[in-house]
């Protein structure tokens, strides 16, 4: 068997260089992480898991983080559903909040298999979960999907439905007010991919946008809005991705005088529906039903897609009009 010690000496580090690189618990130098990734493919090299000799545990790990930036309600929908799908097929679920969770179902954690939430472009657990002798799916698709099971709503996409409603209604000058500042920092994968649809789909159609992270204070509403109108006077329609703000700023708008949707557009992309607002909604049933299914496949060696991307369904109400 593999030791860790044995991928230390490939690498020429430490062992507990190579336990950093893999769980990304410590900075490490890009250089240094990979040879140790080297070094973990040469070997083979697998983390210890307890259930192969315990046998099946009946157990659905789920790693969701609690971090500043993770909008908590849309996380527990999809908790929920993960739960719900799981107790279908006769497991439990063990919810892992803290960031040194995966660590634990590294080692004789009683999981048969492994969700992963709140995924980044350049996932530091990335090496930690290539390596782990466990099936895994990670709801989010970092830059690099090779090796891993990945499901997602198709965000991209969701920033180009978007725009091409609003192109469609006549729309020049167009804004996305995004997730929080925090969000983006980590290159949260689900933001970064928002913005890459709707500035793409802007330049496609030849639309002038811009694109604002914003906190998820109530108290913030008024200031986005009075700063998008006074430094982008054209402006004629707003997408919310930041779900907290939605309503806030929808009364931010209104306090300054502006009509909806004769004067200013607003349309969502949000874990909820709602009622009144042109959304595109986070199917977390979809979501948490189908990550399952692909645990359950893997557990019973049945091969899966590498990336699962859900299309976007926009549902047009009236908050969004003609230009």
């Amino acid at each position: 068997m593999v030791r860790i010690t044995d991928v230390a000496r490939r690498a020429g580090v430490s062992p507990s260089t190579v336990s950093y690189a893999l769980s990304g618990k410590r900075p490490i130098s890009a250089e240094t992480r990979r040879r140790v990734e080297a070094a973990v493919r040469e070997l083979g090299y697998r983390p210890h898991s307890g259930a192969p000799a315990r046998g099946r545990s009946k157990v659905l790990a789920l790693a969701a983080p609690l971090r500043a930036g993770v909008h908590l309600p849309a996380m527990m929908r999809v908790t929920e559903s993960v739960v719900t799908a799981a107790r279908g097929h006769d497991h439990d679920v063990l919810l892992l909040t803290h960031e040194e969770g995966l660590n634990r179902v590294g080692g004789p954690a009683p999981a048969d298999a492994l969700l992963v939430m709140d995924i980044g472009l350049q996932d530091p657990r990335l090496p930690l979960l290539r390596s782990l002798n466990l099936p895994c799916v990670l709801l989010g698709l970092p830059a690099d999907p090779h090796g891993l099971t990945c499901l997602d709503l198709d965000h991209r996409a969701a920033g180009e439905v978007c725009v091409d409603h609003l192109a469609r209604l006549g729309h020049r000058t167009v804004a996305l007010v995004g997730s929080p500042p925090e969000s983006h920092l980590p290159g949260t994968a689900s933001a970064h991919r928002l913005v890459e649809g709707f500035t793409a789909a802007a330049d496609h159609h030849g639309l002038a946008p811009s694109v604002h992270p914003a906190g998820s204070a109530p108290d913030a509403a008024h200031r986005i809005a009075d700063r998008l109108l006074r430094e982008r006077p054209a402006l004629t329609a707003v997408v919310v991705h930041n779900a907290p703000l939605l309503e806030p700023l929808i009364t931010a708008f209104r306090q300054l005088g502006l009509r909806i949707p004769e004067d200013l557009s607003i349309m969502a992309v949000c874990p909820d529906d709602p009622e009144t607002v042109t959304s595109v909604p986070l199917p977390a049933g979809e979501l948490g039903t189908r990550a399952v299914e692909l645990l359950m496949a893997q557990l019973h060696g049945m091969p899966v897609p590498e990336t699962t991307l859900l299309p976007p369904r926009l549902t047009e109400r009236a908050s969004t009009g003609h230009a």
